[in-house]
């Protein structure tokens, strides 16, 4: 048996962004839920479909099927139409614990959306380098799909 130790550092990491969404919260909320879950997509318009269940505790995954997939969080807090916190590995499947809150708050006859992803372990470079233009991608989508959301009703 041979035995390797390497001594990773330990990184954080801190991305606060905010947007402003032309809908009531409860349609941003609702849109959120959806744009994390059944309607999720990577940059480039790939849909990438997750399950989000939408109670404290329940599992936000990919199920690619045959009972495989990746867990990528726990609902940590959920508190329609103002506030869901998830926590896991999210995207990194190395020792890490991520923690992302999505704050709603009305702002006239809109919402302004808040997220905070804070992320503590051996976290990768392309994952530093990555994440901020991830969020991006999927705030867009999530003001996207509420808007469309609000032009339906």
């Amino acid at each position: 048996m041979v035995a390797t130790a390497v001594q990773e550092a330990i990184k954080t990491l801190c991305i606060e962004k905010d947007i402003f969404i032309a809908a009531p919260p409860d349609l941003a909320f609702e849109a959120t839920l959806e744009g994390l879950g059944p309607a999720n997509e990577i940059p480039g318009g790939t849909p990438m479909p997750m399950v989000l269940e939408a109670w404290p505790g329940g599992r936000w995954y990919r199920d690619l099927g045959n009972n495989s997939g990746h867990l990528w969080g726990h609902i940590q807090v959920i508190k329609p139409p103002s506030l869901l916190e998830i926590c896991g590995p999210l995207f990194m499947s190395y020792a890490c614990a991520n923690h992302v809150q999505y704050r709603f708050v009305a702002e006239g006859s809109g919402t302004r959306l808040k997220l905070v992803h804070r992320a503590i372990g051996e976290i990768a470079a392309e994952h530093r380098d990555g994440v901020d233009m991830g969020w991006t991608h999927i705030l867009g989508r999530l003001q996207k799909l509420a808007e469309a959301r609000l032009k339906s009703t």
